[in-house]
């Protein structure tokens, strides 16, 4: 089978699916190839948490225009998406952390996203099963929650894009992708979106695969109402090298509880690493005792990409004339799928863009 299209996007994740559907509203014909299922990878390993982050002015624009297009769609998407819009709660252990709460709110408000800066009983009040002493925390309450595999897939029904599964990439060029099967794909534009994987194809790009662990339990309706991260969540988030952990706990519209996060480096195998995944359930408990009463049904890992600046790889490789990049996103590839498509759709269209797109651009660090 022989097969072409103005754009062939490898990877039919959560990133994949946004950068097919913005593409195709640009009037272009797109296929996506998916070596599994539509979904299926760390779009249905990851938290699915819709979230506007600070750690640079460059991540806090693509979180924030992400957040606007998820804002825009969602209300047209499935029900099986579960959209929730339950915010985000900072949580401060202590007068210290109490600081980084009050530059975070700072940070929010001069660039106008509504947030509310909560002292100790306020917290309380807010989520009752956290521990009595912490010291507050900042709400963030336009953030939300995402089933992905099911965006993923609302995305490229939507769309109408050509959709390939069950047969892998062995290679991707200037020209297309040659599928295992020995059939080959061209394309005007060839995206790379296969997140942690993006690099097995093209291995001078710099996405490294990073290991997460999550734990879901039994239905508690009521137990949590906001998705709760510790402040020393991005240290966590951005130590290199050295495996982490740290509280992030989400509420699910089923009434579950999802439990996190891990991060490793070096560790390509799928199987629970039952000492990180202890530190991680007990971490959980020293935020929130009650939590190691309710059961677990079920924990899995999944990969992150990860780049060396924390920033995804959005646009044209350097030294290849058709061959693009849409990876890197580590823990935020939900949140920030749908910037990332527009920006990739811009970009091969001429039009302008809501945002700057050139602190993504892969020649920042790639040299072709």
């Amino acid at each position: 089978m022989n097969h072409s299209a103005d754009v062939v996007i490898a990877g039919g994740g959560i990133v994949g699916a946004a950068c097919a559907y913005e593409c195709a509203r640009a009037g272009l014909s797109v296929t996506v190839i998916e070596g599994a299922i539509i979904g299926g990878g760390a779009s249905a390993a990851g938290m699915g948490h819709i979230v506007v982050m600070d750690d640079s002015e460059a991540q806090f624009n693509l979180t924030l225009l992400s957040q606007q297009l998820w804002s825009e769609r969602v209300a047209e998407m499935t029900d099986g998406v579960e959209h929730l819009p339950c915010g985000t709660l900072w949580v401060a252990a202590d007068e210290e952390e109490m600081a980084e709460v009050r530059r975070k709110r700072a940070f929010y408000s001069q660039r106008g996203v509504p947030v509310e800066m909560l002292d100790s009983r306020q917290l309380a009040e807010a989520e009752p099963h956290l521990r009595p002493d912490l010291a507050g925390g900042l709400l963030v309450p336009g953030d939300s929650v995402v089933y992905p595999p099911v965006a993923a897939r609302w995305l490229l029904d939507r769309c109408g894009a050509r959709v390939l599964t069950g047969v892998p990439i062995a290679t991707l060029d200037d020209n297309g992708a040659t599928l295992e099967d020995g059939s080959r794909v061209s394309g005007g534009v060839i995206v790379n979106a296969l997140g942690a994987k993006a690099a097995r194809l093209m291995p001078s790009i710099p996405v490294t695969p990073r290991k997460g662990h999550l734990v879901i339990t039994d239905r508690y309706p009521g137990f949590l109402r906001h998705q709760l991260v510790e402040l020393g969540y991005l240290k966590s988030a951005h130590s290199a090298g050295a495996d982490s952990i740290a509280f992030n706990v989400q509420p699910r519209r089923t009434g579950q509880v999802l439990i996190g996060s891990s991060r490793q480096f070096g560790a390509d195998h799928k199987g629970i690493d039952q000492p990180i995944l202890s530190r991680m359930l007990r971490r959980a408990a020293e935020y929130m005792p009650r939590i190691g009463s309710l059961i677990a049904i079920r924990a899995w890992t999944g990969f992150r990409a990860a780049t060396p600046d924390h920033l995804p790889l959005i646009g044209p490789m350097p030294g290849a004339s058709r061959l693009w990049l849409a990876t890197g996103h580590e823990g935020l590839g939900v949140t920030t799928a749908l910037a990332t498509g527009r920006l990739i759709a811009d970009q091969i269209t001429g039009r302008s863009s809501p945002i700057d797109a050139a602190p993504y651009l892969p020649a920042r660090c790639i040299h072709g």
